[in-house]
């Protein structure tokens, strides 16, 4: 692979959705972005002292023998609209396990520097997010003397996501929750119906809980919606 098809890799694999993670239990109707997850989850690892964090993965702990929980799902990287269905079918429930590999500077006993990373990346996803982790897998790829450099700061930071214009009443009804940042469509429309229900999918303001917001989200779609109506809130952004 070239240095130009690495980094483009590295950007795909930054900008894809990835799964789709169970926020608290699956039975809640509340999912967030595995990208979304891992942009929480390496902050956490890049403040404990001595560590290089490296790939990191997270998925069920116990996957359905007989899904592919292996494939990674397609999902659209713009902000299109349409229906898009890749991406959008949870890949498996309930608890997750965490994978991570890191480099170990020299300095500190490897074990209380695994314990720690593993302690702040299982706060950061159960307190900080609302996961249900069952374990996580540590892997150290290299022993250094000391911590690579890191990225040059860029001169001019892309602008982020905006929110995409809608006149939905079930989007309004999310918009109006505390810890709402706005409405996204990474993975389709803001609001889809279909047969199964409808599907809300929303940026949390940074600082708040994802899983508490997407509660409420639920919520209050749930009683502007149709009676009757199943509602599932994806969380795919953190502003």
């Amino acid at each position: 692979m070239t240095t130009a098809e690495g980094w483009t890799a590295a950007v795909r694999d930054r900008l894809a959705p990835g799964r789709l993670l169970p926020l608290g239990t699956a039975a809640e109707g509340a999912w967030i972005t595995e990208r979304t997850v891992r942009d929480v989850l390496g902050r956490s690892a890049e403040a404990v002292r001595g560590v290089v964090p490296g790939a990191l993965r997270i998925g069920p702990a116990y996957p359905d023998p007989a899904s592919e929980t292996e494939a990674e799902p397609e999902a659209k990287e713009t902000g299109a609209s349409g229906t898009g269905t890749a991406g959008t079918e949870p890949a498996g429930a309930g608890a997750l396990l965490v994978r991570a590999s890191f480099g170990a500077v020299a300095g500190r006993p490897l074990p209380e520097l695994t314990e720690e990373l593993r302690a702040a990346l299982i706060a950061a996803a159960e307190d900080g997010i609302g996961l249900v982790v069952a374990a996580v897998d540590l892997r150290v790829t290299a022993l250094l003397d000391t911590a690579p450099p890191g990225p040059a700061e860029p001169t001019a930071p892309p602008p982020g996501p905006t929110s995409p214009a809608t006149d939905d009443p079930l989007a309004l009804a999310a918009l109006g929750v505390t810890g709402v940042a706005g409405v996204t469509d990474t993975l389709g429309p803001p609001v889809r119906r279909s047969a199964d229900g409808v599907r809300v999918e929303v940026a949390v303001t940074a600082g708040a809980r994802p899983l508490d917001v997407a509660r409420a989200v639920r919520a209050t779609v749930t009683a502007a919606a149709p009676e009757g109506t199943a509602v599932t809130v994806v969380v795919s952004d953190l502003r």
